[in-house]
């Protein structure tokens, strides 16, 4: 389940101090910054953190 992201709504979830439920690949990360110019997203898992990587938006989701 879950819905694609869109970059509004990474970017208002990447400045949200609260925590949204987004996953990737079916692991809850947590969205570090949008780039400006891309489609694509720094994230890391949350029982990672030390682990950042890039990701297209497309491919995080986020769950209700």
């Amino acid at each position: 389940g879950g819905f694609a992201m869109e970059r509004l709504r990474a970017e208002e979830i990447a400045s949200s101090p609260k925590m949204a439920h987004v996953t990737y690949n079916g692991k809850r990360i947590y969205i570090q910054n949008v780039h400006e110019d891309k489609d694509i997203a720094t994230v890391y898992p949350l029982d990672d953190p030390e682990n950042e990587f890039d990701v297209p938006l497309s491919q995080l989701k986020e769950h209700s």
